[in-house]
């Protein structure tokens, strides 16, 4: 991993797409302990897995490989289905959180992406 982040995309310095599977593997074992969000996935977390890993690679400076398999992201029509207001919203920030501090990303990178995280959280609410 590199550790000039001015030469690099965030996907290279962490260690490109096997971070990502990890992070989205951690995440989503809050997710399944969640009393909150498991109601809000489906019974199989594996497409939802590969996708959001898939997403996160191609946000961070991957390969367009999301963009190519299923159209532009659209996370707000994507997300519009489902009842996220500041419980949901904060459940998904606590887990995503969890996910990146248990992960070996830099200070800097790790700040990067809580700090998406939290906006990202935040731009998906629907509900009051």
């Amino acid at each position: 991993m590199s550790s000039d982040p001015a030469s690099t995309t965030l996907y290279e310095r962490v260690g490109k797409e096997p971070f990502f599977v990890k992070l989205v593997d951690k995440f989503y074992e809050g997710v399944e302990q969640d009393a909150v969000l498991r109601p809000l996935y489906p019974e199989d977390l594996g497409p939802g897995k590969a996708h959001l890993a898939g997403f996160l690679s191609q946000y961070w400076g991957g390969p367009p490989n999301y963009s190519m398999e299923r159209g532009h992201p659209a996370l707000r029509m994507r997300h519009a289905p489902f009842a996220i207001g500041q419980v949901e919203r904060d459940a998904w920030v606590l887990h995503m959180t969890e996910a990146v501090a248990d992960s070996d990303a830099s200070p800097q990178d790790t700040i990067l992406m809580l700090a998406y995280f939290t906006d990202a959280g935040t731009f998906l609410m629907n509900r009051g």
